[in-house]
């Protein structure tokens, strides 16, 4: 029965990704092995004879496939019978990578020097990525909305990695090339520790699976000690997130990974019953109605200098009713000064021990906080 088991596995993602009945039978073998992901929804990966099936679940429409990729070792031949899907070469020596989000995993698994050309540079804070565009050993592939195709085409990429978007249309010219895309939904992930799983697959990807196995283990303890630690706190401490935006005010999802730190904090999210797994768009009226009275404010910013209350005001003087306001209880993120989005996906460890120091500071003993600080009086500061 035991043996059985991986077979069948095998059988049942080949289905999904559209393959014949004889293709199935030839594509799998009793040695198939499941790799078990305890927090990932949207990603399924099994290991069978010649290569690895991976399967990315549509977060949109859970019944489908988002994609299936069949990863083969690029100094072996391609195994005769192989399912349908997308073959990838690993490990990969030479990608085009869209976020920083996984530029900043590849250096902490060791791959940095696999990243042969990125998007959007200027939202690109890693310090040893800047040294190697600024040696040309990293290409500079324009705008991610808009990329410099004929750059890409110089730059031969054994993969492009991305992030895919509900109802975007597909990617344009990129789709074109015949490169591998890789679509990176992480993102879509109904839980921070989901979403760092990921890791996996991407070390497989770049030939780094033993380290991204290894960080992974870290990362899941890591957190679970810290999600045990708030438990033990008797405070409870509501919180809302985020700044307004033009018109709009976008708040994490009650679905969301954001939601789940703050849940896992054992803080009181004022938006917990929103049923999205994404961002929200809210008036002003209905976040002031919802979080008007709550007890902590949590944002992100990008400002050479660090806002103050005076500079909040300044921005939008509605948030000047805000209770958190008046008490004096918001924490802000000046993300052009510490490495938040480039850390905090994979690293969503980190992120939940700001969390429980701001929810709450009663606990002690966490180090101080890395990413998050009290937003300053002028003339008092704290």
């Amino acid at each position: 029965m035991k043996r059985v088991f991986p077979l069948l596995m095998c059988l049942l993602l080949t289905m999904l990704a559209g393959t014949s009945c004889q293709q199935r039978r030839q594509a799998t073998s009793p040695q198939g092995d499941t790799l078990k992901l305890r927090y990932a929804q949207y990603l399924t990966l099994v290991k069978c004879p010649g290569y690895t099936l991976a399967v990315v679940r549509n977060p949109w429409d859970t019944l489908k496939t988002l994609h299936t990729y069949l990863l083969v070792a690029r100094d072996q031949p391609l195994p005769a019978h192989l399912p349908e899907g997308t073959v990838v070469r690993t490990p990969l020596t030479k990608a085009v990578v869209y976020s920083s989000v996984h530029c900043s995993l590849l250096e902490q698994l060791g791959a940095l020097t696999a990243i042969g050309g990125i998007c959007d540079r200027k939202y690109m804070a890693l310090p040893a990525l800047e040294e190697r565009c600024r040696r040309n050993l990293v290409a500079d592939c324009g705008d991610s909305m808009n990329p410099d195709i004929e750059r890409m085409l110089d730059l031969h990429p054994d993969a492009v990695l991305l992030s895919p978007f509900e109802n975007s249309g597909g990617y344009g010219r990129v789709e074109q090339l015949g490169i591998p895309l890789i679509e990176c939904a992480d993102y879509m992930e109904t839980s921070a520790l989901g979403r760092a799983e990921w890791m996996r697959f991407y070390g497989l990807l770049f030939g780094a699976e033993e380290q991204a196995d290894s960080l992974f283990a870290i990362v899941d303890s890591c957190y679970r000690q810290l999600k045990l630690k708030a438990k033990s706190s008797a405070a409870s401490r509501s919180v809302f997130c985020e700044l307004k935006s033009s018109s709009a005010w976008y708040v994490p999802g009650g679905r969301s990974t954001m939601a789940g730190v703050m849940n896992d904090a054992c803080g009181r999210y004022v938006f917990a019953s929103d049923s999205h797994s994404g961002s929200v768009p809210f008036s002003f009226e209905t976040v002031y109605d919802r979080a008007g009275d709550a007890d902590i404010w949590i944002f992100k910013y990008n400002r050479k200098q660090d806002m103050t209350y005076a500079d909040l005001q300044a921005e939008y003087a509605g948030y000047a009713g805000f209770k958190a306001f008046k008490e004096r209880n918001i924490y802000a993120c000046n993300t052009g000064k510490v490495p938040y989005y480039e850390e905090t996906p994979f690293r969503p460890d980190y992120l939940l021990a700001d969390y429980l120091q701001i929810l709450h500071p009663e606990l002690g003993g966490l180090g101080g906080l890395r990413y998050f600080c009290k937003l300053k009086d002028e003339g008092n500061p704290q």
